[in-house]
């Protein structure tokens, strides 16, 4: 008997229910796996624009904007008054602006006002992009997820690109 024919034989034989079973929840195993990665990465993403929308909403849609003449700057955060824009800007009260997202002392910037606080956020393709930082460390994040967890490199290579590209481009705008 020649091996082409037995390992033919073996090949046609039925598995055991054993096997079978095995070789199911295996599958099953490998897809909880999958998708509890999947929300695990979509956990960080959503929780990476929430907190990016805290800074960038009042960026891109804050109703009371106006300039900020900045005082004083500390290690974490520059201080400056802020006038209204529009009908007059009589009133002038003190806000509290990042000191990464602020200029140098004596500088005037355009910002909006977060609701409820004295922070100011800087208004602009520079501070939304500031705003977006946390999400594009998500990016990066999740892409760790899916590279190692998942084993999906190229949508991992992507993902990462896109976080670092996004931190990349805010810090060029906020330096340059």
């Amino acid at each position: 008997m020649s091996s082409s024919t037995s390992t033919a034989k073996r090949s046609t034989g039925k598995r055991s229910r054993t096997r079978r079973a095995g070789e199911s929840m295996y599958g099953m195993l490998l897809l909880v796996r999958n998708i509890l990665l999947g929300l695990v990465v979509l956990l960080l993403l959503v929780a990476g624009g929430w907190t990016s929308w805290e800074t960038a909403g009042p960026a891109l849609t804050g109703d009371q904007r106006g300039t900020v003449r900045i005082a004083k700057c500390t290690d974490d955060e520059c201080s400056g008054s802020f006038t209204p824009a529009g009908e007059g800007g009589s009133l002038v009260k003190k806000v509290t602006l990042a000191e990464s997202a602020s200029g140098e002392v004596g500088e005037r910037l355009q910002v909006a006002l977060r609701p409820g606080t004295t922070e100011a956020v800087r208004t602009g393709p520079s501070g939304a992009l500031y705003g977006a930082v946390p999400f594009g460390g998500s990016l990066m994040l999740a892409a760790l997820v899916v590279a190692g967890g998942l084993r999906w490199k190229r949508t991992a290579l992507v993902l990462g690109l896109l976080g670092a590209a996004l931190m990349g481009a805010s810090w060029a705008l906020l330096t340059f």
